[in-house]
């Protein structure tokens, strides 16, 4: 099984490596084996990326915003049309089950483009009356940016990222995750054939480092990170160090509260997609499920009965529902949270184990968890875990559970299920979150911002919002009298 790419990096048009740069393989992660070789970028290929997308961004920049939406709208076509093939690419990439990646990795990126196509056109500045003297306000692109990728949603977060800066006049460098390379590839591939003109895309790969060199750089206007908190503070500490401007969307430990009145197994279901779908490597998991004391033991018995259900194996068969986790060092970090789990005192409902699986043995895979009994000082109930592991936690009434669910240092989701809406949006309202659901979870539609507050980020991903992230205001007076001077 083989998935090598024409090259390493995408820069100005056209595939080109540099074979000294480090090696960096890519590991399917339900087998284990290697089934692509590339390289992280070097400075020259970095060099040339950037300077790229300078050359190229005025011209853009300069093109009526309907006329970039026209080749946004083309590469939204063609993502679609190749779904099935970047399906495959991304399970190969990231081991995530192929009926997860047809429906929500390449569609939601062709969303993306969609939705920025047709929205830059009316996103303009605005006129200001001052009684005879008036002024407006201009949005312009604010040059070259740098989006950061994460390793769970490689081109979804490529799409994410792309489409609002390139609709808004800008051009980008793009590194993805080091571990999940190939889809952003893909993608500038796709660009390219959309009519995008060369150099406002390009995709250089690369660990931390080169990471750390496109922050740093002097040309660079803006940098957009989806990642973990810790490598947030860093790039923002860098690019605060010379006044870019930042997007950081960034981990969580989500709560979801259940309350006694809920509907069963609308709750239960939402709490599955909030802490097993993608073998829960998803930053906005409601990972932290509170149950309200008179529904907590049917909502466990049940939870556990569908659990138990779920299917684990071969991400490329279509009835597979969980794959593995991207690599071998995110399995043992879970595996070592489920033992600290059972340190701490909690309940192993269900799951917990490595399971032998026929033919892929050497792949990263963990059962899908459900840890009952949980306090709120477990590690398991505090830190983020990446993986799909529940930790269920009983309360009594709302205003202790709003207190303990936002007692963390996170705050990038939270969901709320009950029948009583007045309460939902009561409790919504008092929750430290950025994205929030009332009686779902998880769903992200393109058109609605997205993204935390506290250590989960800043900033905001998708809709109208993030273009008011990749542009500046520009503020024109203009005098239609005299000039009033005292001297």
């Amino acid at each position: 099984m083989r998935a090598q790419p024409t090259a390493s990096h995408y820069v100005n048009g056209r595939y080109i490596d540099d074979d000294r740069g480090a090696p960096l393989p890519v590991i399917y992660p339900a087998t284990g084996e290697v089934i692509a070789k590339l390289h992280s970028a070097t400075p020259n290929v970095l060099e040339l990326a950037i300077e790229a997308a300078r050359a190229a961004q005025p011209a853009w920049a300069r093109l009526k915003p309907v006329e970039r939406g026209r080749i946004l709208r083309r590469a939204a076509d063609i993502l679609r049309a190749r779904n099935a093939d970047l399906a495959r690419i991304e399970t190969l990439d990231t081991g995530k089950a192929i009926q997860e990646t047809l429906v929500a990795d390449a569609p939601s990126a062709a969303d993306c483009l969609e939705y920025f196509a047709g929205a830059v056109a009316a996103f303009n500045g605005e006129a200001i009356d001052l009684g005879g003297p008036f002024a407006y306000t201009r949005r312009e692109p604010l040059g070259v940016c740098v989006g950061i990728g994460a390793w769970n949603y490689p081109i979804q977060i490529a799409g994410w990222k792309s489409a609002p800066a390139l609709a808004m006049g800008n051009a980008m460098v793009f590194k993805p995750s080091e571990n999940t390379p190939l889809s952003a590839l893909a993608l500038a591939e796709i660009y390219s054939e959309a009519g995008l003109p060369d150099g406002l895309f390009n995709v250089v790969q690369g660990y931390g480092d080169v990471g750390a060199n496109l922050v740093g750089h002097d040309v660079v206007a803006k940098v957009s990170v989806t990642g973990s908190v810790p490598t947030g503070r860093k790039v923002m500490a860098l690019a605060g160090s010379k006044m870019k401007q930042v997007t950081m969307e960034l981990g969580g430990k989500s709560p979801l509260i259940v309350f006694d009145d809920a509907d069963l197994e609308n709750a239960i279901g939402g709490a599955m997609l909030g802490n097993f779908y993608s073998t829960g490597q998803v930053c906005s998991n409601g990972t932290r499920v509170f149950v309200q004391k008179g529904l907590h033991d049917r909502f466990v018995e049940r939870l556990v009965e569908r659990t138990k259900k779920i299917r684990i194996g071969d991400p490329l068969d279509p009835e597979t529902q969980m794959g593995p986790l991207v690599n071998k060092a995110q399995q043992e970090k879970v595996v070592s949270y489920i033992e600290a789990g059972k340190q701490d005192g909690a309940t192993l409902a269900c799951g917990g184990s490595v399971p032998a699986l026929q033919g892929f043995q050497g792949g990263f895979f963990v059962e899908p968890t459900v840890f009952t009994g949980v306090t709120d000082g477990m590690r398991i109930a505090r830190e983020e875990i990446f993986g799909p592991v529940m930790s269920v936690l009983k309360f009594d009434s709302e205003d202790e559970v709003i207190e303990r669910a936002n007692n963390t240092e996170f705050g990038l989701a939270a969901g709320v299920f009950t029948r009583d809406l007045p309460r939902a949006h009561r409790v919504i309202g008092e929750l430290q979150a950025g994205t929030c659901w009332i009686n779902a979870y998880n769903l992200t539609p393109v058109e609605i911002p997205f993204g935390g507050v506290k250590q989960s980020g800043i900033g905001r991903e998708n809709s109208l919002a993030a273009l008011a992230h990749y542009s500046q205001l520009k503020t024109v007076y203009v005098e239609t009298g005299d000039v009033a001077a005292p001297y």
